[in-house]
């Protein structure tokens, strides 16, 4: 009779952990849903321009900075410094050039 009780015990337990588990799944807070929404919608921009690497990064980054800033209600206007390392950054995706080259093409575009 014991031996019964806790086997049954010990399944019941068994079944039980899965589903106590799914209880401390948590919806993410506002905060975090919008954040995850500017990611989907940075990442598929990024993907559309077919983006990789360094590029990659660097748009997802502006990307990721001009969303929040948005949502945040604070259209904040780019340096002239920051408007030119984007108009240099986009030339050198165009040009599709990569290592020292693009190191050297950013270093005069940035100059000029």
């Amino acid at each position: 009779m014991i031996r019964t009780l806790a086997s049954s015990l010990a399944l019941a337990l068994m079944l039980a952990g899965p589903v106590l588990a799914q209880d401390k799944q948590q919806e993410p807070s506002k905060k975090q849903a919008a954040q995850q929404q500017r990611m989907k919608s940075c990442n598929a921009q990024a993907s559309k321009k077919d983006l990789k690497g360094d590029e990659r990064q660097a748009f997802m980054s502006d990307c990721l900075k001009a969303d929040s800033a948005k949502a945040k209600g604070k259209g904040k206007q780019l340096t002239a410094q920051q408007q030119k390392m984007r108009s240099c950054n986009a030339e050198a995706g165009k040009k599709k050039l990569k290592g020292d080259e693009r190191k050297a093409f950013m270093s005069d575009c940035l100059k000029g």
